[in-house]
């Protein structure tokens, strides 16, 4: 019998960037956050102290880094830096907003969307490579923690991947949408394996316009 008691992840994106609000893919790129996004990673600090968390673990890309620092003034937490839990690469995509890419590559976007979990922007990565990297980085921080409560600061298509992956998903647009805003999703890592135990457990502040 495994006695190792579980390690409890909390999966949240970054705060929004200037990039967000422009609708501009970010990928492996990176923008900074919006004058809203540090006000959003401020409310989530006081709000996320609610919940007993007792270390950070967080992609090493520059947008996950300002939430990080920002989250923690109020959570003083240690904190970890995993590149495996950077954003899916869009390659040649990058940069690009979203009408533009509707607008250039039309019928490479709609095929591309039909393929699933093999989804591949072009000189990028398949949504099946986001999902291997972030299921090993998760993995190894439950094992090597165990019992612990963690934090996980990263981004939107490393959060859908896992989701989608333990709920046995087809990643096809005619899917029902999950993710809504931006919200708190548990995870437990018990016997060598990681369950969903909520998706959207806590939806995070954001400021009132």
């Amino acid at each position: 019998m495994n006695n190792t008691p579980p390690t409890t992840l909390g999966l949240i994106r970054h705060a929004r960037t200037l990039w967000n609000e422009e609708r501009r893919i970010q990928g492996r790129l990176n923008s900074r956050l919006s004058t809203v996004g540090r006000q959003m990673a401020r409310m989530w600090g006081r709000q996320l102290a609610d919940c007993p968390w007792d270390r950070i673990l967080a992609s090493d890309l520059g947008r996950a880094r300002e939430t990080v620092e920002l989250v923690n003034t109020t959570l003083d937490l240690e904190v970890d830096f995993d590149g495996r839990l950077r954003e899916q690469d869009w390659g040649r995509w990058s940069g690009l907003t979203f009408p533009e890419l509707s607008n250039r590559f039309r019928d490479r976007v709609q095929a591309e969307g039909k393929k699933g979990w093999d989804f591949r922007p072009p000189g990028g990565e398949s949504r099946r490579e986001v999902l291997a990297r972030t299921m090993a980085a998760l993995e190894e921080a439950g094992g090597r923690w165990p019992g612990q409560r963690i934090l996980v600061v990263c981004h939107e298509g490393n959060i859908k991947c896992v989701l989608y992956h333990l709920l046995a998903r087809k990643f096809l647009p005619d899917e029902p949408r999950l993710l809504r805003g931006y919200g708190l999703h548990m995870l437990e890592y018990r016997r060598d394996k990681l369950v969903l135990r909520q998706a959207n457990a806590l939806f995070l502040d954001t400021p009132t316009p």
